[in-house]
């Protein structure tokens, strides 16, 4: 009798284990569910944020946390020159106002490149830049590309172009602590970003693919160079940039 006893608890207490364990999983699949949840509305609630307020960048955060200088001084589009404008649409993006957020057709090729055995480069419109300095990190990846895409779609489907640009431009990495237009022209030139010539600009926007490694006060030859082939293509451009420039 006792044993039989011993037997119905031993079954009650392994059917308590396994509700407990049961239990635990469902709280745990939850809370995953609630972060997942979490992660894909963030981006399009902080998007609408920044809409109207200005924002700082993944970097410029991880700066602030460890306690690191950082030098940002967010301006409004129409204080920053348009010869920058211009340059920096020239050198990074030169179908900012037609494309969607990404260029597919620089994607696939960069996509072949890759399957064929070459190393991609490019690619990056301002907008999936925008997206990597907001929400993402600075090392490459495939994983950290292949994020920027969908969240590059989302800045161009909810901001309009020219928020775009003038986030990018006030959060744009041009040195060690160094964010944005405002505190680069500052910096570097010692004057207002409102005021930087076409010269200065084109130094400006050609050292943003390195722009630890660059100094646009005190050009390389061949920072130079690409300052030079810059001020070239826009005074070819024309007035092609509507979408934020008025003339």
């Amino acid at each position: 009798m006792g044993r039989r006893k011993a037997a119905a608890g031993s079954g009650k207490g392994s059917s308590r284990d396994t509700r407990k364990k049961r239990s635990f999983w469902q709280r745990v699949r939850r809370r995953l569910l609630q972060l997942l949840l979490v992660v894909i509305l963030l981006p399009p609630v902080l998007t609408i944020v920044y809409s109207v307020v200005p924002p700082v960048s993944t970097l410029m955060l991880a700066r602030y946390v460890q306690f690191l200088w950082v030098d940002r001084q967010w301006v409004p589009l129409e204080e920053i020159s348009p010869n920058l404008v211009r340059s920096v649409i020239t050198s990074e993006d030169s179908g900012f106002c037609t494309n969607d957020g990404v260029e597919w057709e620089a994607l696939q090729d960069q996509v072949e490149a890759l399957s064929e055995g070459e190393r991609p480069r490019g690619a990056s419109t301002i907008t999936m830049q925008t997206a990597k300095n907001l929400f993402l990190w600075a090392e490459r990846s495939y994983v950290r590309k292949a994020l920027e895409l969908p969240l590059a779609l989302m800045l161009d489907a909810i901001l309009t172009k020219k928020r775009v640009l003038e986030i990018y431009l006030n959060i744009a990495e041009w040195g060690e602590g160094i964010f944005g237009a405002e505190a680069a022209a500052q910096a570097w030139f010692g004057k207002p970003a409102k005021d930087l010539t076409r010269t200065e600009a084109a130094r400006l926007a050609t050292a943003l693919p390195n722009p630890l490694g660059r100094n646009p006060a005190n050009p390389s030859a061949g920072h130079r160079r690409l300052a030079a082939t810059n001020l070239a293509r826009v005074r070819s451009s024309g007035p092609i940039f509507g979408c934020v420039l008025a003339n």
